[in-house]
C-alpha cells in the first residue's frame, strides 16, 4: 500500500508502466461522463481502455508511470481525482500537461517529473519527496527529479488545495 508521510515525505509503491500521450479522455473514458458524479463510481473505470484490470490492481497503491505529455487533453480534474481515489500515491512522467499538472497537486495528487525509462512495470519504488529521489528497489538504482516546491508539499500533505485552504482558513505558504 502506498504510504505518504508528509513528515518523511516517502512513497512507497509498486509501479504501473504507461506510455506517451495518455490524454484524459483515456484516464477517465467519455463514455463514463455520467458517473461525473459519482467518483468512486467513475474511479472503477480509470484508465481501462489503456489496461482493463488497471483499477482493481492499483487498488493495492502504487504509482502511475507515463512518458511524454501524460495527461493532455481536456482539462477535466475527474482525470487526477480518480487516479487517486482508485489508490496511486503518485503519477510519474517525463512530462505533463500543464493543468492536468496542477489538478493534481490541487487534488492531494504527488505529479513527479523524470526520467521513466528506468522504471519497468511492477517496480518496486521508494520515493521521497523532499529529496528529489526515486529508489527503484527492484532495479538496485536511483531516479533524480526536481523536488517539488515546499509549498506544494504542503499542499499535498493537506490532502489538496481545498483542504490546504479548509485546514489554515486561507493560503499558509
Amino acid at each position: 500500500m502506498t504510504d505518504f508521510s508528509v513528515e518523511k515525505k516517502i512513497l512507497k509503491g509498486k509501479s504501473f508502466k504507461f506510455g506517451d500521450d495518455i490524454s484524459t479522455d483515456l484516464i477517465a473514458p467519455g463514455r463514463y461522463f455520467h458517473l461525473r458524479s459519482n467518483m468512486g463510481e467513475l474511479a472503477k473505470h480509470v484508465l481501462e481502455d489503456a489496461d482493463p484490470e488497471f483499477a482493481k490492481k492499483i487498488k493495492s497503491g502504487g504509482f502511475v508511470v507515463g512518458g511524454k505529455n501524460f495527461g493532455l487533453g481536456s482539462s477535466r480534474e475527474h482525470a487526477p481525482t480518480i487516479i487517486k481515489i482508485a489508490g496511486a500515491g503518485a503519477v510519474l512522467a517525463k512530462s505533463f500537461a500543464r493543468i492536468f499538472f496542477r489538478n493534481c497537486i490541487n487534488v492531494g495528487l504527488p505529479a513527479l517529473i523524470c526520467d521513466t525509462d528506468k522504471i519497468g512495470e511492477g517496480d518496486l519504488l521508494e520515493i521521497n519527496l523532499g529529496e528529489g529521489t526515486i529508489k527503484n528497489i527492484t532495479k538496485n538504482l536511483e531516479i533524480s527529479f526536481s523536488p517539488l516546491p515546499e509549498v506544494m508539499v504542503k499542499i499535498l500533505g493537506d490532502g489538496g488545495l481545498a483542504e490546504h485552504v479548509r485546514k489554515n482558513r486561507g493560503f499558509n505558504l
